[in-house]
């Protein structure tokens, strides 16, 4: 979607995307510089004590790539470190060794609130793959946005510079949520962009962890 550049001047769009007759309506919060504040209805109680749409710190510090990577920007998201929400330094290579399922998110983008309870249920049934929320956003409405609505596995905080990373891993809009999944050995195995349909997510980590075990 062409937008004029004035447009485009550090706010991140939402946009709703309608498929042919016969598929789902999907919510993508697509990005394209900056952050946008929750809009969408059933969500007024979290919205109302945000922050809207603050500057995401540029938390994240991994090594510049040019272009989409060989690898589907899989080394360049284990090549990455980011803060965990009390602000210790956190490399992703330490997730090599088990099947991972990394989620990018925001406690501003409506779908990816939506989509939490049933990652947070897979986590908790699925002990054999890890579950890594990476939000854009600060840590301080990541931590506010837990105390009301908590989550069993670990958030990193990414900040405005985790679009970058989404763009390496091939979501070249920077869309919200992002979620990618990754075997033992650290290799990208799929990636869903837009809200997650439970049942088509577990077939997909059930086919990961099937993988990961030859």
């Amino acid at each position: 979607m062409h937008l004029p550049a004035q447009k485009r001047s550090g706010l991140m769009r939402c946009v709703r995307r309608r498929y042919h007759p016969g598929m789902k309506k999907r919510t993508l919060i697509l990005g394209a510089g900056g952050l946008a504040a929750i809009g969408a209805a059933g969500f007024g109680a979290w919205r109302a004590s945000s922050q809207g749409a603050p500057q995401a710190n540029k938390a994240v510090s991994a090594r510049a790539a040019q272009g989409a990577a060989q690898d589907g920007g899989a080394r360049e998201f284990f090549d990455t470190s980011m803060p965990d929400l009390q602000g210790q330094a956190v490399a992703l290579s330490t997730f090599i060794g088990k099947p991972l399922l990394a989620n990018f998110w925001a406690t501003w983008c409506a779908p990816c609130v939506e989509e939490m309870p049933h990652l947070d249920a897979m986590a908790k049934s699925t002990p054999g793959v890890q579950f890594v929320g990476i939000g854009i956003d600060t840590a301080a409405n990541i931590q506010k946005f837990v105390d009301k609505i908590p989550v069993s596995y670990r958030l990193l905080v990414a900040g405005h510079a985790g679009i970058a990373l989404c763009r390496a891993l091939g979501n070249s809009a920077g869309g919200l949520p992002f979620t990618v999944l990754f075997d033992a050995k650290g290799n990208k195995f799929d990636a869903i962009l837009g809200e997650v349909q439970p049942g088509d997510l577990q077939s997909r980590i059930a086919r990961l962890v099937a993988v990961s075990r030859t």
